[in-house]
């Protein structure tokens, strides 16, 4: 029988409801070396704690975070908590001897990023694995991007152009912890630039060298503190991260980017799009369609080219495709989860993943992205990684 692997999950807000749901489902799609156990969940309250563990399938439940760490039976801790939150609770169970996977991005702040990576590479020298839910990497379509720019498919990349657009940030938006910098450290730059950087990263092989300039712009100054009850005036309070963020980006190959995140864009759901031009041709990504990839194969005569839409889930092709149905049959946002929990087990038990896994060090380095991109908003000038 494989040995368990036994999980506690800190945190159950909508990122701890898919955190377990692929815990829950990893063995149901995949072969692998350990089984995933639902051993604990961890929330601030002691209720909430008890009705998520019955709901989604944790054995225990508790409000003590302490007892998560000193546990011995505890092999791998999943943080799914406010941005603040990840490094004293990620540095604890490194130091106690627990692989951790933490959600995206890495930190609130580049300080606690740095103070992470440094947790990570000590664990590191002792066995101990890191690992930073940057689930997109996941996705078929995004995954077999990276498999053609592997292979020299595009040939030399010229551009990259990533946008992350989403809709619901709007005026009457509660307040939460996302609005709030000293929680969340930025708003739409670190909840979205952070996918779609750590995208071009990973399907390029290509690093950032230089942020040519960046703008962050808070549009809505205050938000509801909660909807007000029949006949109650609504309270306030302000809002204190950028609403979007878009800067411009040179690669270490010499290739020019440009990001875009927003929670205002109106009619854009989930709209994270990449295209990428180079050589030999060009790719288009859009999650709204996540199961397709556009291709434009330059090297054609001219007569024969256009977008050919790829259909990314035939299983003897496509990266994860073979785990779930047969072709032509789409995948979800939660099956990115399943796929990187069956990677994370695999790694853990030595194993290689179907694609690289993101660690506290290669988090760290879209981290230092983010940062540089708010010195260059925020002093209006050009900032190099290689500054921060």
């Amino acid at each position: 029988m494989p040995k368990p692997l036994n999980i506690a999950l800190i945190g159950t807000g909508f990122m701890g409801r898919a955190h377990s749901n692929a815990w829950m489902s990893v063995n149901k799609f995949f072969d692998l070396p350990r089984d995933a156990v639902m051993h604990t969940v961890c929330a601030r309250e002691s209720k909430d704690a008890r009705r998520f563990a019955r709901k989604w399938g944790w054995a225990e439940a508790t409000t003590d975070l302490g007892r998560v760490i000193d546990n011995s039976t505890i092999d791998l801790v999943d943080i799914a908590t406010p941005n603040h939150l990840h490094a004293p609770q990620a540095v604890a169970a490194l130091e106690a001897g627990k692989h951790v996977a933490c959600e995206k991005p890495l930190a609130g702040r580049l300080d606690d990023a740095q103070a992470m990576r440094i947790a990570a590479q000590r664990a590191k020298r002792q066995g101990i694995e890191t690992f930073v839910w940057f689930n997109y990497r996941r996705c078929p379509a995004v995954a077999f991007a990276h498999q053609l720019v592997r292979e020299g498919r595009l040939g030399r990349i010229y551009h990259v152009r990533a946008q992350y657009l989403q809709d619901w940030g709007g005026p009457q938006t509660s307040l939460s912890w996302r609005f709030d910098v000293s929680q969340a450290g930025s708003g739409a730059h670190g909840d979205l630039n952070a996918h779609i950087v750590d995208m071009a990263r990973f399907i390029t092989a290509d690093e950032i060298t230089e942020i040519a300039g960046a703008i962050a712009k808070t549009f809505i100054t205050r938000r509801p503190l909660a909807k007000a009850g029949p006949g109650r005036k609504t309270r306030y309070g302000r809002s204190t991260v950028d609403d979007c963020a878009l800067f411009l980006a040179r690669f270490r190959s010499g290739a020019v980017g440009s990001f875009e995140a927003t929670r205002l864009a109106t009619g854009n759901s989930n709209r994270n799009c990449m295209e990428i031009n180079a050589e030999r041709g060009s790719i288009k990504f859009d999650f709204e369609r996540m199961n397709e990839l556009l291709w434009w194969d330059h090297t054609l005569e001219s007569s024969l080219r256009g977008w050919s839409r790829i259909m990314c889930t035939n299983p003897g092709d496509h990266p994860y495709a073979q785990a779930y149905g047969p072709p032509g049959h789409p995948l979800g946002y939660d099956h990115q989860f399943i796929s990187q929990a069956a990677d994370i087990i695999k790694a853990i038990a030595g194993r290689k993943p179907i694609v690289a896994l993101p660690d506290f060090e290669d988090a760290c380095r879209t981290q230092k992205v983010l940062h540089a991109a708010l010195v260059s908003a925020r002093e209006h000038r050009a900032v190099k990684i290689s500054e921060v």
